[in-house]
C-alpha cells in the first residue's frame, strides 16, 4: 500500500498573540510545519496534503515546494473535519498518516513504526505523561486494549488519573477513514468533531487499535504558545548538540549553540560557547570557532580559526586562515589558504589571495587581491561611486600603508608600494612606491584654541 500524508495546519494559534500563523513561527530557523513536512517526506509518501485555513496564503508562499497539495479549511470544526476536507484526494488502497503542523520534534523513526503498525487497521501514537492535563486520555480494558480516547474536558474523574495520553499522531487506511470520519458526531463540549472518534467505531466493529509509544513528551509536544516554542527550540538545539558531540565536536557548551539549519563538520573541531550557525555551514577538520560567532552559509577549511564575535556571511575560507575578532565575512569573501583577516576587518566580494594579511580597522571590497599582501591598518577600497561598483587590483607582495585610500578602478600590481596616509587614485606599476599626501608643515608658537 502507498503512503499519503494529511498535515493539520489550519489553527488560528490566539495564544502566540501573533499576526503570524502559528504553523509559520520559526524551530531552528525554519516554520514549525517544513520541520513537519520534512520528517514526512523521509518516508517517501505519494503525496503530502497540508489543510490550511487561517493565514492559508502566506502558509503556501513560505512552504510552496515539490510533492506539497494544499486542502482548504474554512471553517475550523476540529481535527475530524479537517481530515475530512482531504479525504476526496486521498487514494483508498493508500495509508493515511495525521500529523500536525505545531508538532515539529515528531521523529521520522516514530511515523515509520506508525505506519507499519496501520496495515490492516488504525494506529495511535500515545505517550505517557507525569501530568497529562489537558490532553486526551488513553482508556484501556482490564486486558490492556484500547477502548477509546477522552477529551480531558470530557473525562470523568477517574479517566482524569490516566498518564497515557493521546498525541493526536495517528494512522490508517483510507477505505476506513473514509468509512468512519463521516459518522464522527460533536456530542462532546466543544461541539468539535474530534478525529480520534473513529478509533470508537473501529473497536465497535471488533477491529484491533495499535498503539505505538512517542520516545519522549517533547517529541508530540504541540506548541501552542511562545514558552512552548521555547521549549520546543531548546529541545531540538539539544538534540543537535548531543549529534555534533557523538560525531567528534567538542562543545564549549553544549547549552549553549544553535543550529539554525545544517552544520557538516570534519575531525577534532572546536565549538566555543554562543556560536550561532545558519544555513548551510561546514568546517573542516581542526577548525576552531570561537565564542558568540555567527556563521551564515559559510564553509571554513581544514586548521582555520575564526576568533571571537565574528559574522561570515556566505564566505568561504581556506586552509589554515585566521579571521577575527570582530571580523566581518560579508556574500563572496574568499580566502585562499593561510590568509589571516583581523579585528574589525570588512570584506565583500573579494578574493584575498594565499598568505595575504589584512589586520586591522580596514574595508576591502570588490578586490582581486594576489599572494603575500600586506595592508595597513585604516585602508579603504573606494568602490563606489554612488552608482556603480568598480574593483581594486592588488597584485602578488604588494605593501599598502596604513590609512590609505584606494580609489577604485584601481591596480596596483606585483610588489608595489604605497605610502601612509596616501589616496591612490592611479595605477601603481611593479616595485614602484606610490604617496599622495599634503606636504607637512610645522606652525611655531602655536596655541591651542580656548573657551571663551
Amino acid at each position: 500500500m502507498s503512503l499519503e500524508v494529511v498535515i493539520l495546519a489550519a489553527g488560528q494559534g490566539t495564544r502566540m498573540k501573533s499576526g503570524l500563523p502559528k504553523v509559520l513561527h520559526a524551530v531552528a530557523g525554519r516554520p514549525m510545519l517544513q520541520h513537519v513536512v520534512d520528517s514526512a517526506q523521509a518516508l517517501s509518501p505519494l503525496a503530502c496534503h497540508v489543510v490550511v485555513g487561517h493565514g492559508g496564503d502566506k502558509v503556501r508562499e513560505q512552504l510552496e515546494q515539490p510533492g506539497v497539495q494544499w486542502v482548504e479549511q474554512t471553517e475550523q470544526l476540529g481535527t475530524g473535519h479537517a481530515v475530512l476536507q482531504a479525504l476526496p484526494d486521498l487514494a483508498d488502497d493508500s495509508i493515511v498518516l495525521v500529523l500536525y503542523g505545531d508538532v515539529p520534534l515528531i521523529t521520522s523513526a516514530t511515523l515509520q513504526t506508525m505506519v507499519a503498525a496501520a496495515s490492516k487497521g488504525p494506529a495511535l501514537l500515545t505517550a505517557m505523561m507525569a501530568d497529562s492535563g489537558g490532553y486526551g486520555r488513553v482508556v484501556r480494558d482490564d486486558t490492556g486494549a484500547f477502548v477509546a480516547v477522552v477529551e480531558d474536558k470530557d473525562a470523568s474523574p477517574e479517566q482524569k488519573l490516566i498518564k497515557e495520553i493521546n498525541s493526536g499522531v495517528l494512522a490508517a487506511p483510507a477505505a476506513q477513514l473514509r468509512e468512519w470520519l463521516p459518522a464522527v458526531g460533536n456530542n462532546n463540549s466543544q461541539g468539535e468533531y474530534y478525529l480520534p472518534d473513529i478509533l470508537s467505531l473501529a473497536v465497535s466493529q471488533g477491529i484491533t487499535v495499535a498503539t505505538c509509544q512517542a520516545t519522549s513528551e517533547l517529541e508530540i509536544l504541540g506548541v501552542n504558545d511562545r514558552v512552548q516554542l521555547n521549549q520546543v527550540e531548546r529541545e531540538y538545539q539539544q538534540r543537535q548538540a548531543q549529534a555534533l558531540m557523538l560525531s567528534g565536536v567538542t562543545l564549549a557548551d553544549a547549552g549553549r549553540i544553535d543550529v539554525r539549519g545544517t552544520l557538516s563538520c570534519g575531525s577534532d573541531v572546536f565549538i566555543d560557547a554562543n556560536a550561532v550557525f545558519i544555513g548551510d555551514v561546514s568546517l573542516g577538520s581542526n577548525v576552531q570557532i570561537g565564542a558568540n560567532c555567527v556563521l551564515i552559509n559559510t564553509s571554513v577549511d581544514d586548521g582555520s580559526e575564526i576568533l571571537p564575535f565574528s559574522h561570515l556571511e556566505q564566505a568561504s575560507v581556506g586552509k589554515h586562515c585566521a579571521v577575527g575578532p570582530y571580523a566581518r565575512l560579508r556574500p563572496a569573501a574568499v580566502l585562499a589558504e593561510g590568509a589571516k583577516i583581523g579585528n574589525f576587518v570588512e570584506v565583500k566580494k573579494s578574493t584575498i589571495g594565499k598568505g595575504s594579511k589584512v589586520n586591522h580597522l580596514t574595508y576591502i571590497g570588490d578586490c582581486e587581491m594576489g599572494v603575500g599582501v600586506n595592508v595597513g591598518a585604516g585602508t579603504i577600497t573606494c568602490n563606489y561611486d554612488g552608482a556603480n561598483k568598480y574593483v581594486t587590483t592588488i597584485g602578488d607582495g604588494a605593501f599598502v600603508g596604513s590609512n590609505s585610500t584606494l580609489v577604485a578602478p584601481l591596480t596596483i600590481a606585483e610588489n608595489g608600494f604605497v605610502g601612509a596616509g596616501s589616496a591612490i587614485t592611479r595605477e601603481v606599476g611593479s616595485d614602484q612606491l606610490a604617496v599622495s599626501r599634503a606636504k607637512q608643515r610645522n606652525i611655531d608658537g602655536w596655541k591651542r584654541p580656548s573657551k571663551d
